[in-house]
């Protein structure tokens, strides 16, 4: 693989194209400044405006949120698997119809697994700009968004119509929906009780890892994050780890899956046959399958990543094993 190759499946944080108006609530006062970027396949956002870093999926999404402080991202909920970590600030997670259900507070490098089928949402409680990163199970992510009730009508109040195709159609930009084109529907209360309320203490052990729990775990191997045998139990259609410069291997490696890298502290160089590079925080690597590559960090301190390797497990509803 030429220089030039590797560098198509590298996105740079500093090359993240964000979108202002992906979702339902671009105008509602209290989400209308967040950020959206889908990096590695099409993500869940439903406008057209979206830009989309690489298109080829490796059995998953992976996808970011950028948000000043007191933003919010209003109450949704996926089909498939929603993983995120803190790359920079301090966020809250909030569940349940009204997001009164539990909530739980994430430092940066913590990640969080959220139960599939829940109604979740999530703001930067942190002084400054704040980056979360997103793991999103499913080649098409599930096939969207599911939107809590009162989010469609609060959208709808402030110009934004989500139709049933999908996709937004903003009335201050003089759009309407196409003839024939109904909006979506609103829950009804019997779909509404289909949904789980669980309480921070029934998420938090199972769904929350800590990252200085995971770099202590990764001391001479990888911290095995989230999958079958990990320190969150589950098989989504892909597995998670954490390596630190005490638990990378010797020697060049290769994979028979595809590899995503994505730094959170420190700088890493990658090395294969054909080329050398330097991944920093906020880059994302998506490696394939069968090259012999190998990881350092290129400078002393702290240093780790995410690494995510797609299974052969569905990417369907969480399943915890």
């Amino acid at each position: 693989m030429t220089p030039e190759q590797m560098d198509a499946r590298i996105v740079r944080y500093g090359d993240l194209k964000p979108c202002k108006t992906a979702f339902i609530d671009a105008h509602t006062p209290g989400s209308d400044q967040k950020e959206n970027f889908t990096i590695i396949g099409g993500g869940v956002s439903e406008s057209a405006d979206q830009h989309v870093h690489i298109t080829e999926t490796p059995g998953f999404n992976i996808g970011a949120a950028g948000q000043p402080p007191k933003c919010r991202n209003s109450l949704h909920s996926h089909r498939t698997a929603e993983v995120f970590f803190v790359l920079k600030g301090r966020w809250r997670f909030f569940w349940g119809r009204w997001g009164t259900a539990g909530e739980v507070v994430l430092e940066e490098g913590d990640i969080f697994n959220i139960p599939t089928g829940i109604f979740r949402g999530f703001e930067n409680i942190g002084t400054d700009y704040g980056m979360i990163m997103a793991i999103l199970g499913g080649d098409d992510a599930g096939g969207g968004v599911i939107w809590a009730p009162q989010v469609i009508e609060d959208a709808r109040d402030h110009g934004l119509t989500l139709g049933q195709n999908g996709k937004l159609y903003d009335t201050k930009q003089g759009q309407s929906l196409p003839e024939g084109l109904s909006p979506m529907p609103l829950l009804t209360d019997d779909q509404l009780k289909e949904f789980p309320e669980p309480t921070t203490a029934q998420v938090i052990p199972d769904h929350v890892a800590r990252y200085w729990d995971l770099m202590a775990l990764s001391d001479r191997q990888p911290a095995k994050v989230l999958g079958a045998n990990a320190r969150l139990r589950d098989r989504p259609g892909f597995e998670v780890e954490l390596l630190s410069r005490n638990s990378l291997p010797a020697t060049p490696y290769a994979l028979d899956r595809h590899e995503i890298l994505m730094p959170v502290r420190g700088h890493w160089r990658l090395t294969w046959d054909n080329g050398t590079t330097v991944l920093n925080p906020g880059d994302t690597a998506a490696i394939p399958p069968g090259l012999s590559h190998s990881l350092a960090p290129s400078m002393t301190g702290e240093a780790s990543l995410y690494r995510v390797i797609n299974t052969d497990d569905p990417a369907g509803p969480t399943r915890n094993s």
